[in-house]
């Protein structure tokens, strides 16, 4: 069964006296389901009373009339057949955006039943037109973020280590091994599962993956004409079929800003291209990169600009797929294409673990790819560079420009060494900016 860090956050929900519902936001098939579910529901409670919306429409009816908490309580043992402890169940309303008035209910949970254990789930909530701000706490929730995969690995010791940071080659030559292995496989729940599936050999391994991929990209497609119409759906697809083109295309350097022109015929600029891009934002499909030019000041947000950004995508094992990349390409780690699969995968790590929406740097010919505010405001550069040995100019340009008192490089070394206010870090450790 594999485990998700966000159960945390639920099960710290789960103990305060009053709380709000919480919602389960995220891209269709990162498991919300299974998580509220099996995960959290079986576990923690004494029986979970489930509602698909999108598996069973007809359950609208039960909203049809009052909203009212309790009256809703009765209407759902009416439909179930079964009743409802307040005190020690769970209910769960699966892809709530699929029914309005499901969602719209949650404010009255949270101001009638505020000791309820009510949770809902959607995929597509930033498209809605009505959201109950404010009544509900909402968890995103990710494809398996690097330390999740090493957790489904069950390789107990190499996760400590991860953990507590051991460094050393022998420690690094296993963790840069299961790297490699999670940029072809990626972070979608099914395709982890299957990977680590007993008594399966690696070829046949390898094609389940591919095949899953393959199936999550069609359903993803589908869901554009579902959700958006047919016209907007080919711009959906065509800006969601571009965004892999477009960080393949960087090829000697950092994965540069979308590039509107080309991407949707006789359309050029931001504002052509701003909807299907907005929508892929919003159903977490793709993700944001800011860069800064100059020096960068906080708040960072007040320095970037809405039409500037890089896009990248939310799996770094679909986005291989979307390019044709094999198992074996990922494991030789060509300089063809190395750099942007390491950029992805750093960009996902630190929309997971630590902040989002994520900045970088660019002044002249320098650019760094990211740029982290530490907790005490300082805000200092991280370099990705995805082989052992490398160069870093544009880093350098920055220390010499604002002389931070720190500063990462992310590389495919062991890291460990520090030359004045210059860290080095393996790539893996990514999510530890968020102790700086």
């Amino acid at each position: 069964m594999l485990q998700r860090l966000l159960l945390d956050e639920l099960l710290g929900w789960k103990k305060q006296a009053n709380r709000k519902p919480v919602l389960v936001d995220g891209a269709r098939q990162v498991g919300k389901t299974y998580l509220i579910e099996q995960i959290f529901g079986k576990r923690h409670f004494r029986k979970v009373h489930l509602l698909d919306f999108r598996k069973e429409p007809s359950l609208d009816r039960l909203f049809a009339e009052s909203l009212e908490p309790r009256s809703l309580v009765f209407r759902i043992e009416l439909h179930t057949e079964t009743p409802i402890d307040l005190e020690h169940d769970l209910i769960v309303f699966d892809e709530v955006g699929d029914c309005q008035r499901a969602l719209d209910s949650l404010k009255y949970f949270a101001s009638t039943l505020p000791h309820a254990f009510v949770c809902a789930t959607g995929s597509n909530i930033g498209l809605l037109d009505s959201f109950p701000v404010g009544a509900v706490r909402t968890l995103e929730l990710f494809p398996l973020c690097f330390e999740e995969f090493l957790m489904a690995a069950g390789r107990g010791r190499l996760l400590d280590a991860f953990r507590n940071r051991v460094g050393g080659r022998v420690v690094h030559q296993h963790l840069w091994s299961q790297l490699l292995d999670y940029y072809f496989v990626g972070g979608m729940p099914e395709a982890v599962a299957r990977w680590f599936a007993d008594g399966e050999e690696l070829l046949r391994r390898t094609r389940e993956i591919t095949a899953i991929q393959r199936d999550l990209v069609t359903q993803y497609e589908r869901d554009f004409g579902k959700y958006a119409g047919r016209l907007r759906a080919q711009h959906i697809g065509a800006v969601f079929s571009n965004v892999p083109r477009q960080l393949a295309a960087s090829l000697d350097g950092s994965v540069r800003r979308f590039r509107f022109k080309g991407v949707i015929a006789r359309k050029r600029g931001y504002q052509d291209l701003a909807g299907p891009i907005e929508w892929l934002h919003a159903a977490k499909l793709v993700r944001k990169c800011f860069p800064i030019n100059g020096k960068p000041t906080v708040p960072l947000l007040a320095q970037s600009r809405p039409n500037i950004f890089r896009l990248y995508m939310f799996d770094v094992g679909l986005l291989g797929h979307m390019l044709g990349m094999t198992y074996e390409d990922q494991r030789a780690q060509s300089a063809a294409y190395k750099g942007f699969i390491a950029e992805n995968f750093v960009q996902n790590e630190l929309g997971v673990r630590v902040s989002y929406p994520t900045y970088g740097w660019h002044q002249g010919r320098a650019e760094i790819e990211f740029i982290h505010r530490c907790s005490n405001g300082e805000v200092i550069p991280v370099e990705v560079k995805s082989g052992a040995r490398t160069r870093a100019r544009s880093l350098r340009s920055f220390l010499e420009r604002y002389g931070p008192s720190r500063a990462v490089k992310l590389a495919g070394s062991p890291g460990g060494e520090k030359r004045g206010a210059l860290q080095n870090w393996p790539l893996y450790e990514a999510q530890f900016l968020r102790d700086l």
